[in-house]
Parts: C-alpha cells; structure tokens; sequence
C-alpha cells in the first residue's frame, strides 16, 4: 500500500473521519479528485505544501491526513508548473518523486474521492513548514501584481505600499472607467472594453447595471474577461450575470463561469 498525505483545514477532520476526502479538487484536465503528496523520509519535504495553501484564507489551521491506496490504483503526477501529468501506479508514483534531486512543488492527483477506509490517520502538523510562494522564493522579491497577492494576506497592504507594481492600482475611479465604456461605442472596441474590465476586476463592488451589457459582446474576449472582473464582486445580481453566462457558446467563456462560481 502507498501512503501519501493530504493536507486540509481542521474543521474537516471530524467530515473526513466519517465519510472521507471529497472529490474537491480540480485536477489538470479540470476532473475533480484530491490533491496529495508521498510520505517520504524527509518531514519537511512530505509537509512542503503546508505553509503555501495556509496563504490562502478560510482554511485555518491545516492537519495531515495520511491515506493509504492500493500500490495499482492509477494517479498523476506532474509538478505544479507543468500543466503536463504522467498517469502511473501509486507505488510508481512514490518511487519517481522519492527519486528526485528536488522534489519541491511536485504533486499527486487522485482522480476520485478518498474513502473513509483509506483514511489512515489524522494528526496535527506545525504551521511553519514548507516553502511559500514558490521554492527558492525566500530572498527574491516577492510580486505584487494583482494575480499574484492574495486579497487579505498578513502584511499584504503594506507591501504592496513597499513595492507597487506598476501594472496593477490603483484602478481609475468607477466614473472615468465608465467614461471609456460609453466612449468605447456601441458594441464597443474590445481593446479599450477589456481594458476597463481589467481594473474593474480590482473593486469590491461596480456598476454592474451598466456593464451588464457586455454578456452579450459579440467578442468572447470581452465576456469573458466580464466574468473574471465581477467574480469577486459583492454587488447583487453578479450570481444571475453568471448563470446566464455558464452557456455561452465560447469555452473559454464557460470554463471563466464554472471557475468564478466555485471561488464564490
């Protein structure tokens, strides 16, 4: 039997006992399943995952969960930054990343859930191992774009005072971006429509009555940068905007829709 380990907020301990790892996760090809890593020799590098998925808020304090699977039962492994995964054995699996020089930021995707039979233990697991960001990203200047800073993070706010990034805010008030939308025409420049949306995307809460009327943009571009802008937003009527979107005939479109759903 291989073990490997998962990683979870501890307020799932007690659902994960009792009917074990839901299928959560979204695996390369957009399957569902569970993320995991092989329980090497080494501690640190089994745990290396836990202080970059505690940047994340609503998680709390993370456990190890330890489950066992069949040495057959098929996997994928792959590193995070290579979209590309191999499908092998479990055993193969630890094998090949036990094997590696450097096995940070390597992963393994279950692609099912986890049953309470394979659950093999639960304990607690110190909040400060592992690297964050990416490995090697101690000493490097960390980014502060706004795809890359986690919204609400410790200490966020002031580095972003520190180190501005010189693509990303402030975003221009709400008035002057509706100036470029209705300047934009009717149905508008795509150029200058998704530019708007772009700072848009960076608010809280917009003018969602008067940018409704870009689900309909005859350029999927601008629809779905549309989704990515209000996914965010507390403003009511973005859930609605949304469902009407999760059909629209354009991929890209509706994986934008299914993604922003689920963040949520």
């Amino acid at each position: 039997m291989a073990m490997f380990v998962h990683l979870t907020s501890a307020a799932n301990a007690p659902r994960i006992r009792r009917s074990g790892i839901r299928a959560a996760d979204h695996g390369p090809d957009g399957e569902r399943g569970v993320y995991c890593f092989p329980v090497l020799r080494s501690y640190t590098l089994t745990h290396q995952w836990l202080r970059e998925l505690a940047r994340f808020g609503g998680r709390g304090r993370l456990v190890a969960v330890h489950l066992r699977l069949d040495d057959d039962e098929q996997v994928l492994v792959g590193h995070y930054g290579d979209r590309t995964r191999s499908t092998v054995a479990a055993a193969e699996a630890v094998r090949w990343i036990a094997a590696l020089d450097d096995p940070r930021g390597w992963e393994v995707f279950v692609p099912r859930a986890v049953r309470p039979r394979e659950v093999h233990r639960i304990r607690a697991a110190p909040q400060v191992v592992g690297w964050r960001y990416k490995p090697d990203a101690h000493g490097r200047r960390p980014c502060t774009c706004f795809g890359c800073r986690v919204r609400g993070e410790y200490g966020s706010r002031r580095l972003r005072e520190r180190l501005p990034h010189p693509q990303d805010g402030p975003p221009p008030p709400a008035r002057v971006l509706l100036a470029s939308v209705t300047a934009a025409g009717d149905p508008g420049d795509p150029a200058v429509l998704r530019e708007a949306l772009h700072w848009f995307g960076m608010r809280r809460r917009g003018p969602l009555d008067q940018l409704i009327r870009l689900a309909a943009h005859p350029d999927p571009g601008v629809r779905e940068d549309l989704v990515w802008a209000v996914a965010r937003w507390t403003t009511p009527g973005v859930t609605e905007l949304l469902d009407g979107l999760a059909g629209d005939p354009d991929p890209d479109v509706r994986e934008a829709v299914e993604a922003a759903q689920e963040s949520r």
